[in-house]
């Protein structure tokens, strides 16, 4: 497990850093990590999501979600992926 200190903030990338990023068919890459910040007796957890560059070069975007919050975008997206795999015919 990397870490590395600075001004008393830890910051490790667990053991995740052998799982491969997700590439969407427009060629976006979507890394999911395991942050670690503060201090080393009191560590906060944060699960990253890092949304790459588009095949235009569009920049991405970042966000740091708490496990709740990471739980929640997980039943979000299985709700949404669900809906999307279900015919035309079935929508309102």
């Amino acid at each position: 497990m990397a870490m590395a200190h600075t001004a008393g903030t830890v910051r490790t990338a667990g053991h995740d850093r052998s799982d491969s990023p997700l590439v969407t068919r427009c060629g976006r890459r979507i890394d999911v990590r395991c942050l670690w910040l503060g201090q080393p007796e009191r560590p906060v957890g944060r699960i990253t999501l890092d949304v790459g560059e588009d095949q235009g070069g569009e920049p991405g975007v970042w966000a740091a979600l708490t496990p709740d919050e990471a739980r929640d975008l997980a039943r979000l997206l299985l709700q949404q992926a669900g809906a999307a795999e279900r015919p035309a015919a079935d929508l309102p």
